[in-house]
């Protein structure tokens, strides 16, 4: 996947979910993972020749685990490249998480915790809408999460308005493969660095991802058909 291709899928969702309008504000958090680089980078091409102008800012938020002051030099000086502003936000959620709550399904507290801290920042730079960089795996994995652990049928909408904070959730990468994130992030030298999150590859969504990779060599279809039942479900909730 190159860049033109890239921003092209984006432009549909986008455009599709009615995610941008004019004058909006658009947070996106960066994480330094392959998925939020390649999504600020593909939003960043589009707002060049999108009809509708749109601001962008890029936030990342430390969960204070180990010290990556490097990781996040090289993370600020590619956001400046891009001509993106960027801010860190220091917090204590390992902490947290970790040591305090001792967390055995870690996950879910952390989550609640990151968007709380990017939430509060995209409020104080004026920012309206943040951009979540959830791709097509992501939301397949998160139906099949939800039948599996919760007994219902259950997938994030392109788009949510948060009522208590006044800020709308975007999702612009449902049409984003994994595997072309992967190939884009690599071939690009994105600025990628290494989850330092100790229960990084051990979460019930990685299980999911490998039970649908082992399942496609007996249902070679599985993931074109989930996919399609993700998108139908989007179609009637909206």
């Amino acid at each position: 996947m190159d860049l033109q291709r890239l921003t092209s899928r984006l432009r549909q969702c986008i455009q599709q979910y009615d995610m941008i309008k004019e004058g909006d504000h658009l947070a996106v958090g960066v994480s330094g993972g392959k998925d939020s680089l390649t999504l600020l980078w593909g939003l960043k091409k589009l707002q060049s020749f999108y009809p509708v102008p749109f601001n962008l800012s890029a936030i990342y938020v430390d969960l204070g685990i180990a010290d990556t002051s490097l990781a996040v030099e090289r993370l600020s000086q590619w956001c400046g490249s891009l001509g993106v502003p960027f801010y860190p936000v220091s917090t204590r959620i390992y902490d947290i998480v970790f040591q305090e709550k001792k967390e055995e399904n870690p996950c879910s507290l952390c989550a609640k915790l990151r968007k709380g801290a990017l939430n509060r920042q995209a409020l104080d730079l004026g920012c309206n809408k943040v951009a979540y960089a959830h791709h097509k795996d992501d939301f397949i994995e998160t139906s099949l999460m939800s039948l599996l652990l919760e007994g219902r049928y259950y997938c994030f909408p392109p788009v949510t308005h948060l009522d208590r904070t006044g800020l709308t959730v975007i999702r612009p990468m449902l049409y984003v493969d994994e595997e072309d994130i992967k190939g884009f992030a690599g071939r690009n030298r994105l600025p990628v660095f290494q989850n330092p999150c100790p229960a990084d590859g051990n979460t019930s969504r990685q299980k999911v991802k490998e039970w649908i990779k082992d399942s496609a060599a007996i249902f070679p279809d599985i993931r074109k058909n989930l996919n399609a039942a993700v998108l139908n479900y989007i179609q009637k909730e909206r």
